[in-house]
């Protein structure tokens, strides 16, 4: 943004401020909306979600399938290189992963594997990424990703085979359940530039009305379930 289009910007946010009685800036914010921001309510919950921890694992394996991922579930986290070589071999993949910055991922120890690896943002190049999530939710097998310096967004949307991996302690029932954890995780102004919520494989039945896998992002969602359950 030039210097042009930043007074601009600036000049039509401070008369919007004006306009609602608040010309020091959002902290003249009327009580009521502060009092939502520091304790937001929750919207309905379905119950078929509130359920046990172990059932809401099962209904999010249950849900994920049901929309064309794959899931693996693995009981420790040094299984994860071995699982996605094993993974790309079955399904005819390059054994050349991209990986999410992120420490969780690239300290893994993926020298007993034959994978070639690198990691960083994803190109047109990149066949397959390896990234974390934040969470999933069980009611519908969706998975939250968030985008960062160790999580860039393109390892989401441009691999054609997109690994996820996610601990057993981080599926929980609900969205707002989701959603309150982002909130003790990241607080006001300390927010990812991007949420993405994935639920299975990339689709459209836009065409003829047939569906096509791989329209809009990658053609295969493969999940890793780690025990980290005490």
């Amino acid at each position: 943004m030039n210097q042009s289009s930043s007074s601009s910007r600036n000049a039509i946010l401070g008369r919007i401020r004006k306009n609602l009685g608040r010309d020091t800036g959002p902290q003249d914010a009327p009580a009521e909306v502060v009092a939502r921001l520091a304790n937001p309510p929750r919207n309905i919950m379905p119950a078929r979600a509130q359920i046990d921890h172990k059932a809401q694992l099962d209904l999010f394996v249950k849900m994920a399938e049901e929309v064309a991922a794959s899931v693996s579930r693995i009981d420790t986290i040094d299984a994860v290189p071995g699982e996605v070589s094993r993974y790309l071999a079955e399904h005819n993949q390059p054994a050349v992963v991209r990986l999410a910055p992120d420490a969780a991922i690239t300290g893994m120890d993926w020298a007993k594997t034959t994978l070639e690896t690198s990691s960083g943002v994803a190109g047109p190049q990149d066949m397959v990424s390896v990234t974390p999530a934040f969470a999933a939710v069980a009611e519908t097998g969706s998975l939250m990703l968030r985008s960062g310096p160790d999580q860039p967004y393109t390892l989401n949307m441009l691999p054609d085979t997109h690994i996820v991996v996610l601990k057993t302690s981080q599926v929980v029932g609900t969205y707002e359940e989701v959603w309150g954890l982002q909130r003790q995780n990241q607080g006001r102004g300390t927010m990812p530039r991007t949420f993405l919520w994935v639920t299975g494989p990339s689709r459209t039945g836009d065409i003829e009305q047939t569906l096509q896998l791989g329209a809009h992002g990658p053609r295969r969602l493969h999940i890793i379930l780690v025990n980290d359950d005490a």
